[in-house]
């Protein structure tokens, strides 16, 4: 079971992972068989009140024996009070049910939705998986759960009625297959807009999360309008449909509750004509009234929680297919650290989430400690290029190779660690300098930090900003577009990694940021590291040993810088020489 002492982040004190929420729900069975054992004695002590109330009124009030009746008192007393242990214990293993699930499932949840963003190129919102971990987490520790174990009793409870007279019990089962068909037709009616409120919430929220990481470009430019109206489109889509389920799931709870508060004083009135014509004595009356409300109380509250069972079996539904599409990644065997030859073949790569083809057919070859530069026009697939040279995009043809090896032949974690990559849409995440530096590694190496600050050149900044320690904020707001940049430069050369990828490097740089990215790169390739860069600068180009030139997804020309360089030059002089056709 959970415990307060599983919150660290030492995975061996997490549960057992589960590759689905199925497999969670299996590997729980035992807790939602002590669960069943405790709703066994729970109703069974149910009947304690109503035994009681028979007791009173067909013994204590006909003998007037006060010692029976403190005898009776007594007896009830420590049945309700091992009742109210016995609740207080099913309600705790019930919140640890939905905790342990959790924890069996979520790390394999964060990493599909990581891997879902990677794979459909941010097309699908990824935190939509850890909000249904969420709903399932929910449901399995709420009270519907209770009462689906409750249900099971309803017809041994209108067999105890059928016990005190058959026109009693009969009356009991007739309001019991009511409400039934109530919970049946709740059920059908709530299943559609269920799954519309879950589509247009989702929609809405990506946009809202959309919004509030572009909330400056949206200020500054005056879009908070068209951008509110998109969210309020989707945002009104779910309102609709959570007031038409709320609606008819709270019309029918009304009818329910009502119809149960009914066949309760029908009971008492049958009873009561029986016990006119002395078919039943005045305590079996109540005691039927009392049984019968319990009998009806399950079916009421699954109608209450029906909304909830509803979306459970869809966020589990979906959050399986997404862990059954995303796979676990199978550990692979530990391979020495690559000395950072790089091998692309036949390279093609799809736009994830389409089929349009982004790359087609790039070859070339990197030496350990060669710097390659990659030039073409926009849209060229330059940073396509360089998303999957650190593993983050997937290709559909060919191959990418580092020290003869294939990816994939890597565990991922491992090959990780030999890889810098700065992006061109650089995101830090609130912490500390040394957190992001250090990429957040649990067990950082602080001299690893202090050499990564220096090779990239951010040591006097990191005086200046107040140490290693100084936190930079969310998404690292407190830190400015270029200082952002030059931390990324840092954390992707922490570790001294065989590949370095920067795309784009200097966009954001000032002339004090150009120097210190030219002193990087020159470091780069003294320690014998392969790089890879984006750059139209020739401040940058110059220090490169190759030049990979990409138009339109295609290769134009690859070889040693200067040769390229002067094949570039030449053509562009003679586009601009060629005469224009004639009008």
């Amino acid at each position: 079971m959970f415990t307060h002492a599983q919150k660290n982040d030492d995975k061996q004190d997490w549960p057992d992972e589960c590759l689905t929420l199925a497999d969670a729900l299996k590997a729980s069975r035992f807790s939602f068989i002590a669960i069943g054992g405790f709703s066994f004695f729970i109703n069974l002590l149910m009947l304690t009140g109503p035994l009681f109330m028979l007791q009173i009124y067909d013994r204590v009030l006909s003998s007037r024996s006060i010692p029976t009746l403190v005898a009776l008192s007594i007896l009830v007393a420590g049945l309700f009070a091992i009742l109210g242990v016995l609740e207080f214990i099913r309600t705790r293993i019930l919140t640890r049910i939905g905790a342990n699930i959790d924890l069996r499932i979520a790390q394999r949840t964060f990493d599909a939705s990581m891997r879902l963003s990677l794979s459909t190129g941010g097309h699908i919102n990824s935190s939509t998986p850890l909000r249904e971990l969420e709903v399932a987490r929910q449901f399995l520790s709420g009270p519907a759960i209770p009462a689906l174990f409750d249900a099971p009793w309803v017809p041994i409870y209108l067999g105890v009625i059928f016990l005190f007279h058959w026109y009693l019990g009969v009356l009991a089962t007739i309001a019991a297959v009511i409400l039934f068909v109530l919970a049946w037709i709740n059920d059908f009616r709530s299943k559609k807009p269920a799954a519309d409120i879950s589509a247009a919430s989702a929609k809405a929220n990506q946009v809202a999360d959309n919004g509030r990481r572009n909330a400056e470009v949206i200020s500054a430019m005056a879009m908070l309008n068209p951008i509110r109206k998109l969210w309020e489109k989707d945002h009104l889509d779910a309102v609709v449909h959570e007031t038409t389920a709320r609606d008819r799931g709270g019309s029918i709870s009304a009818i329910s509750k009502s119809l149960r508060l009914f066949f309760q004083s029908a009971m008492l009135a049958a009873g009561a004509a029986l016990v006119i014509f002395d078919q039943v004595t005045p305590g079996v009356m109540i005691a039927a009234s009392i049984i019968l409300g319990r009998a009806l109380q399950p079916v009421e509250q699954a109608i209450t929680h029906w909304r909830g069972l509803v979306q459970y079996n869809q966020a589990k539904k979906r959050l399986d297919q997404t862990l059954e599409k995303m796979p676990a990644k199978q550990q692979r065997m530990s391979l020495p650290k690559p000395k950072g030859k790089i091998l692309v073949r036949g390279l093609q790569i799809m736009a994830p989430g389409n089929r349009k083809v982004i790359l087609n057919n790039v070859n070339f070859v990197l030496e350990p400690g060669s710097a390659l530069g990659l030039v073409g026009m926009s849209a060229s697939g330059k940073s396509t290029l360089s998303r999957a040279l650190v593993g983050a995009w997937p290709y559909s043809a060919g191959e990418i190779r580092i020290d003869g090896a294939t990816y994939d032949q890597w565990d991922p974690d491992q090959l990780g660690r030999y890889i810098g990559y700065l992006p061109q849409d650089v995101e830090l995440f609130g912490g500390t300098l040394k957190e992001n530096i250090s990429r957040f590694d649990t067990d950082p190496d602080e001299n690893a930090i202090i050499n990564a600050a220096k090779d990239a050149g951010i040591d006097e900044l990191v005086k200046k900003l107040g140490g290693y320690d100084t936190d930079i904020g969310h998404l690292g707001t407190n830190l400015s577009v270029g200082q952002r940049q030059r931390v990324a430069l840092a954390r992707a050369l922490y570790g001294d990694p065989s590949l370095i990828v920067l795309d784009e490097p200097n966009s954001n740089l000032d002339m004090a940021g150009d120097q210190a990215l030219n002193v990087a790169i020159a470091g780069i390739k003294e320690r014998g590291q392969t790089l890879i860069i984006v750059s139209h600068k020739m401040s940058v180009l110059n220090a490169v040993d190759f030049i990979l030139e990409l138009n339109e997804g295609k290769q134009q020309a690859f070889g040693p810088r200067d040769e390229v360089l002067a094949h570039i030059r030449k053509r562009e002089t003679e586009r601009r020489n060629k005469p224009n056709p004639p009008a």
